[in-house]
């Protein structure tokens, strides 16, 4: 009876263990059918991301990974497996950015989506879906780091060459030459102050000349509306002007008409020198012509 005892306790506790070791196998494993897969796709580094570490959604533990390893296709590429909640809302502008933990340097994935999509990501056990992997702020920094160091390099380079002893010398001539033209340009500046102080005066003058100019061209525009006013002056020499055109029109009638009779003067003149007697007996009747009586040809005579 003592020995069944014994083995019934053995029993018991074997399987009362085996029941222990398979509850902690599924609560250190979880349950895989409850999580959707997803392949994480980065081209820069992964350093201090290891299998099983947290995946986390907006901060919240959604998750781990499950294997990293590189692209067949293209070792450029690093291909990080995890799995998720299938409860976790994921959609097609979902993007992972790694953190680190402290001091540790031990990374995990964290997940975000980009707003502006609602579409959910559809997920495939066989061929999970692929997700970017972007750079996070320490990554950022990090490359900004080193393209600055980079940078601060070329320029400590560039001070050396410019801190040669040629270009030193050079220095220190433009430096001399800067202070010479700088000792000229003060005496030229103290020789222009009295006349800087006079320019005051001379727009006061100025200002002066310009209410004389105003009051001028006031006055002229009076004048000149009293002269164009009905009667004035330039009236006057308007009808001034109609009648001199006139008597010039009278004057040219009269000046044609003494020319015509100078004329006629002239041909009587002509006349009584070729032929005095027609003064007393007339004008004689002309030559007769060819074909009339008493014609003579020229050439018979």
């Amino acid at each position: 009876m003592e020995n069944r005892a014994h083995a019934l306790a053995a029993g018991l506790f074997v399987i009362i263990l085996g029941t222990a070791l398979v509850a902690a196998v599924l609560w250190f494993g979880g349950d895989t059918m409850m999580r959707n897969k997803y392949m994480l796709v980065s081209e820069m580094p992964v350093s201090g991301l290891n299998s099983q570490a947290i995946v986390r959604y907006r901060g919240v533990t959604v998750g781990k990974v499950e294997n990293i390893k590189l692209d067949k296709e293209d070792p450029h590429k690093i291909l990080i497996q995890i799995a998720v909640d299938k409860n976790v809302p994921l959609t097609r502008n979902a993007f992972a950015q790694l953190g680190y933990q402290g001091l540790t340097g031990l990374a995990y994935v964290q997940l975000n989506d980009e707003d502006g999509e609602t579409e959910q990501l559809e997920t495939d056990s066989d061929e999970p879906p692929q997700i970017p992997l972007r750079p996070s702020l320490f990554d950022s920094i990090t490359s900004s780091g080193q393209h600055l160091l980079g940078t601060a390099s070329v320029l400590i380079e560039r001070m050396n060459l410019l801190l040669e002893d040629e270009n030193r010398t050079r220095f220190m001539h433009i430096l001399e030459n800067t202070e010479k033209a700088t000792g000229r340009l003060s005496r030229v500046l103290n020789q222009l102050e009295p006349g800087l102080k006079a320019i005051p005066g001379l727009a006061a003058d100025a200002s002066s000349v310009m209410k004389n100019a105003d009051q001028l061209v006031v006055d002229l525009n009076q004048i000149t509306s009293r002269l164009n006013r009905q009667g004035g002056a330039i009236d006057g020499l308007s009808v001034a002007t109609v009648e001199l055109g006139e008597t010039m029109r009278s004057l040219r009638e009269a000046t044609e008409g003494i020319k015509n009779t100078t004329r006629s003067v002239d041909r009587v003149l002509l006349q009584l020198e070729d032929q005095p007697t027609s003064l007393l007996f007339g004008r004689p009747p002309p030559p007769p012509g060819p074909g009339e009586t008493g014609f003579v040809p020229p050439g018979s005579r």
